[in-house]
């Protein structure tokens, strides 16, 4: 805003010949500091209308913040560094937002009013229900013909024309209330007429009225090849007054009043005076207690009572205060309590002492405490010496300018914690400390010393201007240590600069592309840490808050040469990849990437395990069946609607750069996305470990295939229902909005323990359930799991709900019994279901004992050669149903008997 010189230089024209050493910043904030929400776009701020006086070194550089209506294209303008953009204001006292407009779109107002607004402001703040009648046009009284303003207006209902309500037949009070119509007396009267003519009362015309006539919304902006029109909007003139951009014209402001130069241009609120909100409070009971005099000076307990001043004659005084004023030509000395109180201690001791009045002197700065003895007991001096660490000073010692820039600087640093100031400046106790934050406190700006301000030394070098700002290494930039250096965001192990990082992060340090975006934007995308970091992190003592950070220990450290530590391994450079899924940064191995499509995902999301040493080699599902032919060659998922030709056009399909290319085969040779398959609750996995073979589709509640999904309006599909609203929608469409899905562990009741199945995650133990939410509702206060999230094993949240809940039970019967099985209860053949006799318990896998096929219809159990039947425990040996017929063809029985029940 604007440039200043040092505070306590002379005001006026010779002010601008000094250095400037302050400047006054105008306030911007981050939404995601003022409110709850989230808010991904890095580059959008919050103007205010708060301006704060800094240090001139604290400037760190040069941005550009502009309206969001001055940018023609907002992606171009977000990729420039730098650039900042703003559409609405926060007031920090009323703790709200506001909207922002361009002053040149208020219309309803009279012709003086919006000259004066236009010609001074270049913006308007308001709230978002004022701005469609600021943005109307100027509407005027239908009786006298005067600008209406808001607070004083009524419109008719009928007539749609505006009235004062001092200008109406009877005049109106009040405003309608809420709901209640008004309407005008010609209106009334006709209205009157034709019900008392009893004529057929036509259909009244509906009039469309604008809610407002701002500007139409801005389509999505088009890079522009053109680059003056950045240049131009970053060079816009920009109206200000007394250096502000804008002003408050909103529900609460008198409009006349902004023709007033030095009107209050900040928000407000409406008034809290009355008795909805002030409390009625009783008169409090009179206490009859008199109060304590304080001491006056000269009293019993002051040091003229204590010393002998008072018993000394007249000539004996004056001969005090001559010596007393040859003591110091130093007016503060002269005038000071503490030095004053010292000389009378100094002479009171020379006069009990029979010593000459002129053998006083004031060059020890230490206090005299032996006048005291003649009037302490020798019990309290006793005690008095055994705390007394050293002796006291009976005034302050000066600070030097060396001893000044420290304390600054330490200040800074430390804040408060003045212990760890005191430990950087070691010629100074902590009183002195102490004293010097006071004054610091009182004077803004630590002890009270005399600062030598710089001059511009020719009007030649103040037009060149001056160059302000640290360096970057005033403690942002950390040396490198002898480690290994690990970024706390990115896990990078290399970087030309090194920054310090927020705290809660496992490193205190950042590589120079997070630490540059965390500064300038608060952009951190952190990885998590990988599952050996996260051990060996747990035994790290955690620094207490305020432990001075220069300085050597006064301990000396503990060695051991019986236990010499071994060095860590050194570890390179690992190659990262990112996520689609979590859109996270990963190594190869745990990020696995198709050859074929270039597909990248977390292996614990797709259920892949993939060996090693063919990473580089490794394919997804789809890619795999091509060669394979496992699966169907229409890829579409059957829980999804049916591709257009449009969307096939683009090979490969499913496209490569989303996590809806992540597919699984189904029981029936089709195919469904991961995600589908996950978050619908009927559907389970032959191998959940590996979630193959979706199985389950025919269990599915008939509403889900016959509603359409909310947000692509098309047939066909199953829909899935939000876990917070009504809304149901494909699980794919979900993800392509940006919905968010996650994992959420709910307590159980003690009652229903033994019914459900329990599982812990990250230490929260419960029932884990699979939550589809719209982006529109606040997720903030709610512990939900991301997909790729890991626990301390190294599982991601979906491999630990799949293995708890999505395993089809695959020991009680085979595939084709569980699809039979399932078509029964569909089609109720069975009737009662009830009736179903529990399953037989789990016999191992039968396989041929010729042929060693484990895959057959019917598998049949022999029997000895003498006729006796094996029961089920014996069942050691099976014959297939091929080698069965071979057998009894070829051979005969020959004394091996087959029973008549075959194994399925």
């Amino acid at each position: 805003m604007e440039f200043l010189p040092p505070e306590d230089v002379p005001k006026g024209p010779e002010a601008e010949n000094y250095l400037y050493t302050r400047v006054r910043l105008a306030w911007y904030y981050r939404p995601g500091d003022v409110s709850d929400r989230s808010v991904t776009d890095s580059r959008l701020l919050l103007a205010a209308i708060f301006s704060e006086v800094c240090d001139i070194n604290q400037l760190r550089g040069k941005c550009h913040v502009v309206h969001r209506d001055k940018i023609s294209d907002l992606a171009g303008w977000k990729k420039r560094p730098d650039r900042f953009y703003f559409n609405r204001l926060f007031d920090p006292y009323v703790k709200k937002e506001f909207e922002i407009i361009p002053a040149t779109d208020v219309r309803n107002l009279p012709d003086n009013i919006r000259e004066t607004l236009i010609s001074r402001y270049e913006y308007v703040v308001a709230e978002k229900e004022v701005i469609p009648d600021l943005t109307d046009t100027i509407r005027l009284c239908n009786t006298c013909q005067e600008w209406c303003a808001n607070p004083d207006t009524v419109q008719c209902d009928r007539c749609k024309r505006y009235f004062h309500m001092r200008c109406v037949q009877p005049p109106l009070a009040a405003k309608p209330s809420r709901g209640y119509g008004w309407t005008c007396a010609p209106c009334s009267r006709r209205h009157e007429e034709e019900v008392d003519s009893h004529d057929v009362r036509h259909a009244t015309p509906v009039t469309v009225i604008k809610k407002t006539n701002a500007p139409a919304v801005r389509g999505r902006g088009r890079p522009r090849k053109d680059k003056s029109q950045a240049e131009r909007e970053e060079n816009m003139v920009v109206k200000h007054f007394k250096m502000w951009p804008f002003r408050y014209f909103g529900q609460h402001t008198v409009a006349e009043d902004t023709l007033d130069p030095d009107d209050l241009i900040f928000p407000r609120t409406a008034t809290r005076h009355g008795p909805k909100f002030q409390a009625n409070v009783a008169p409090a009971p009179e206490l009859d207690i008199n109060p304590s005099e304080p001491d006056e000076r000269g009293g019993d307990n002051t040091i003229e009572n204590l010393g002998i001043i008072n018993t000394l004659t007249d000539a004996e005084i004056t001969e005090v205060e001559a010596c007393k004023a040859s003591l110091t030509d130093d007016p503060k000395l002269q005038s000071s309590v503490d030095w004053l109180t010292e000389v009378i201690r100094r002479f009171s001791e020379a006069a009990l002492a029979a010593k000459p009045l002129t053998s006083v002197n004031m060059k020890s700065s230490l206090r005299l405490e032996k006048v005291l003895s003649s009037f302490c007991t020798a019990d309290y001096l006793l005690k008095t010496s055994k705390w007394k660490k050293y002796e006291t000073l009976y005034t302050d010692r000066e600070w030097t300018e060396d001893e000044a820039d420290v304390f600054s600087t330490a200040i800074r640093i430390h804040g408060a914690e003045l212990r760890a100031v005191q430990e950087q400046i070691p010629s100074r106790k902590m009183p002195d400390i102490k004293v010097g934050e006071g004054n610091r406190r009182l004077a803004k700006g630590g002890p009270r010393l005399k600062v030598k301000h710089r001059k511009f030394e020719s009007p030649e070098q103040a037009l060149e201007g001056q160059r302000v700002g640290l360096s970057d290494d005033e403690g942002s930039i950390i040396e490198q240590s002898s480690k290994a250096p690990t970024c706390a965001a990115c896990r990078s192990r290399e970087s030309s600069t090194w920054w310090k990082a927020p705290k809660g992060l496992s490193s205190d340090i950042m590589c120079d592309s997070c630490g540059t975006g965390w500064r300038k934007y608060a952009d951190l995308v952190v990885r998590p840490l990988r599952d050996e970091a996260i051990a060996s992190g747990k035994s790290r003592l955690e620094k207490r808050e305020g432990t001075p950070l220069v300085g050597p220990s006064a301990k000396r450290a503990r060695t051991s040469t019986s236990a010499a530590s071994t060095p860590p391994p050194a570890v390179g450079n690992v190659p990262q990849l990112r996520c689609l899924a979590c859109m996270k940064n990963g190594p190869i191995g745990k990020v696995l990437k198709c050859k074929n499509c270039q597909l990248r995902i977390h292996a614990g999301s797709c259920g892949e395990i993939a060996d090693p040493a063919q990473l580089e080699h490794w394919t997804c599902e789809l890619c795999r069946n091509q060669e394979t032919l496992e699966a169907s060659v229409i890829s579409d998922c059957l829980l999804c609607p049916r591709a257009t030709a449009q969307e096939r056009k683009h090979a490969p399909y499913p496209p490569s750069d989303s996590f809806l290319r992540a597919c699984k085969p189904t029981e029936g040779q089709g195919w469904a996305h991961v995600l589908c398959a996950v978050f619908t609750p009927e559907l389970a996995f032959t191998d959940a470990s590996k979630l193959r073979l979706v199985e389950g589709l025919s269990t599915i509640a008939r509403h889900r295939w016959v509603t359409r999904c909310s947000i692509c309006t098309r047939p066909g599909g199953s829909v899935v229902r939000c876990n917070d609203c009504p809304k149901e929608y494909h699980a794919s469409c979900a993800w392509k909005e940006g919905h968010r899905f996650g994992f959420e562990i709910q307590p159980v009741k003690s009652s229903r323990r033994d019914t459900t199945i329990m599982m812990t995650f990250k230490g929260e133990h419960g029932c884990m359930n699979a939550i589809i939410s719209c982006k529109d509702h606040d997720h903030s206060k709610r512990d939900i799991y991301d997909i790729c999230e890991t626990n301390e094993g190294g599982e991601t949240a979906l491999q630990v709900y799949c293995h708890a809940y999505k395993q089809a039970l695959v020991g009680q019967a085979h595939a084709l019994l569980r699809k039979a099985r399932r078509l029964d209860q569909i089609l109720n053949v069975r009737g009662d279901v009830s009736t179903i006799p529990p399953p037989e318990p789990l016999m191992p896998e039968p396989e041929c004992y010729r042929c060693h096929s484990q895959y057959s219809p019917a598998f049949y159990p022999m029997s000895l050669s003498n006729g006796s039947r094996i029961t089920s425990s014996d069942y050691t040996r099976w014959i297939c149903h091929r080698c069965h017929f071979d057998v009894e063809q070829a051979n005969g029985l020959n004394g091996i008997h087959h029973l008549g029940q075959a194994y399925a």
